[in-house]
């Protein structure tokens, strides 16, 4: 959803392409819930499923996030700050689904992990919810 902000604040790719991947290292920083929290206890079926449902939702509800708080948003300029927010997610899927354990998939999820804060349910989306609200109303009025 930050990159759905991110295309709707800064018009230009050339500055919103690089402020979108490194939101994607702010954003894990703080403290949240994602799929791979303990994901060492769950299935590895259970892990892909969580992540699918994740990333499915998280489409709808920028969908939505623009439609309703930035209406004359691009769509497709959007979906792609979208992606390019989850970026570095994108490029660890294969090591994490795929057991690619090799460059630059190992560079990237390594790089991930020192910035990542995940905590469990509830307190994990609570604190996310939180943060959303905080950029729509920032994205909003600002």
């Amino acid at each position: 959803m930050v990159g759905t902000i991110i295309a709707a604040k800064v018009g230009n790719p050339a500055l919103a392409i690089p402020i979108a991947i490194a939101s994607h290292f702010l954003a894990d920083a703080l403290p949240h819930w994602d799929t791979g929290y303990n994901r060492e206890k769950e299935t590895k079926k259970r892990f892909i499923t969580e992540t699918v449902i994740d990333v499915l939702l998280g489409f709808v509800l920028s969908y939505l996030l623009i439609v309703v708080f930035f209406p004359t948003t691009n769509l497709g300029y959007a979906f792609l700050m979208i992606i390019m927010a989850q970026l570095p997610d994108w490029i660890t899927a294969p090591y994490l689904f795929l057991d690619w354990n090799f460059p630059p998939f190992t560079w990237v999820y390594e790089l991930q992990k020192k910035f990542d804060s995940s905590i469990g349910l509830p307190w994990g989306v609570i604190n996310q919810v939180v943060a959303v609200i905080i950029l729509i109303f920032l994205g909003r009025f600002f």
